[in-house]
């Protein structure tokens, strides 16, 4: 009865292990595949047209401004966002989860 439950123990563990490992492998590749396609699309912007990449980038950068200001700022109780409020915030939400995603599995990408 006891050798049961320790093979069962280990089997757990294992398959735990193994799965752990593979959700890593995972997440790394698609973190790479992901600071590629930014590189991409920033280099072929670039090729393209220089001067509406940097005014794309200079408004992103704003948008991700404002909305970082909207978030952050105390507001009074109730107060919904609404307009280009709501949209900067999303924008801010989405663009730090994904800097975030990155900055935690695509340093060890070996790209």
């Amino acid at each position: 009865m006891g050798t049961r439950r320790a093979v069962k123990c280990i089997w757990g563990h294992l398959r735990e292990f193994v799965m752990e490992t593979a959700g890593d492998v995972v997440l790394t590749f698609a973190a790479c595949i992901l600071l590629g396609t930014l590189a991409w699309v920033a280099h072929l912007s670039w090729a393209v047209n220089p001067r509406l990449t940097v005014a794309g980038t200079a408004l992103a950068g704003a948008a991700f401004a404002h909305g970082a200001w909207v978030t952050l700022r105390s507001r009074p109780k109730g107060a919904g966002r609404r307009g280009a409020a709501a949209v900067t915030t999303g924008f801010f939400a989405l663009t730090s989860a994904v800097t975030l995603f990155l900055a935690l599995y695509a340093t060890g990408c070996t790209c």
